[in-house]
């Protein structure tokens, strides 16, 4: 498989090596790496420079965007600054971020899955953040799901769902929408991944509200969106957490803010999240 690869980075520079390195190292290399230098203050981009002076594969886009940090939007912006410089020649198409350490049969063992399973859309390993000098699973998200930071999908899966949504809850949808189009979704869960910063560690203070909104935009509706947030609440420990995800919830549904989906994919998703729960205690 032709794998392709696109690395929004932002004020990266104690991180961007780590994961270059980790990605030149593979036992299967990528065609092609492209870094989008996205508005840094840093020594990011020159860092990257360095790397694509010794690999013709790698390649650096520099973008001019905000300094504040909002999840979905502004990462999924610059990922398509990248991607628009690539061809099309690809089999898979991957979004990394660039604080990630791979193991070095990271891409080969991604691949192996896609080419067993030709209903896999979406594959990832597992990502793993370091605690009292250990590193322990990022217990965020089920280890079912393939998260933000290391998302690969199969180039047909990638078409289908018509890309990656620029709004916060894009790495969700993602999932849901393949899953509406009919592909799988794998982890390998051998495959350990390092996390260097933790989900959501730099965060502006005004995105707190943007998760409930999230959760409207894809269509959830309330009890759906109220159990959802009560479950990342718990997992993060903080009430609230819980009253900004409603919050931003309810502010979205007064405004009527466009949702992100179609009505048919949001009965899909609610079915599909209800039977999920279902499982859980029945």
């Amino acid at each position: 498989m032709n794998i392709y690869i696109v690395i929004p980075a932002h004020n990266e520079e104690d991180s961007i090596a780590l994961t270059l390195e980790s990605l030149v190292n593979q036992t299967l290399l990528p065609k092609k790496i492209v870094v989008v230098n996205d508005n840094s203050t840093d020594n990011t981009q020159h860092i990257v420079e360095s790397f694509t002076a010794k690999y013709s594969w790698i390649t650096l886009v520099n973008s001019n965007s905000s300094n504040e940090h909002l999840p979905g939007t502004k990462i999924i912006n610059a990922f398509y600054k990248g991607f628009e410089t690539l061809d099309d020649n690809y089999d898979m198409i991957c979004k990394y971020d660039a604080d990630i350490i791979f193991p070095n049969n990271y891409l080969e063992s991604i691949v192996s899955i896609f080419n067993k399973d030709i209903k896999a859309g979406i594959v990832g390993g597992l990502l793993n953040v370091k605690t009292n000098n250990k590193w322990v699973y990022e217990t965020i998200a089920s280890r079912n799901h393939v998260r933000g930071p290391i998302k690969a999908y199969r180039k047909t899966c990638f078409e289908k769902i018509g890309g990656l949504k620029k709004s916060i809850g894009w790495d969700t949808i993602d999932v849901l929408l393949a899953q509406y189009n009919g592909w799988e979704i794998k982890t390998d869960k051998n495959l350990l991944v390092k996390h260097l910063k933790p989900t959501g560690k730099n965060y502006a203070e005004n995105t707190k509200y943007l998760q409930g909104e999230a959760l409207y935009k894809m269509r959830y509706g309330f009890l759906l969106s109220f159990l959802s947030a009560l479950k990342l609440a718990y997992k993060k420990k903080s009430f609230a957490l819980f009253k900004d995800y409603i919050s931003g919830y309810l502010k979205a549904s007064k405004e009527k803010v466009d949702f992100i989906i179609t009505e048919d994919e949001g009965k899909f998703i609610r079915k599909l999240r209800w039977k999920n729960i279902r499982k859980k205690f029945f």
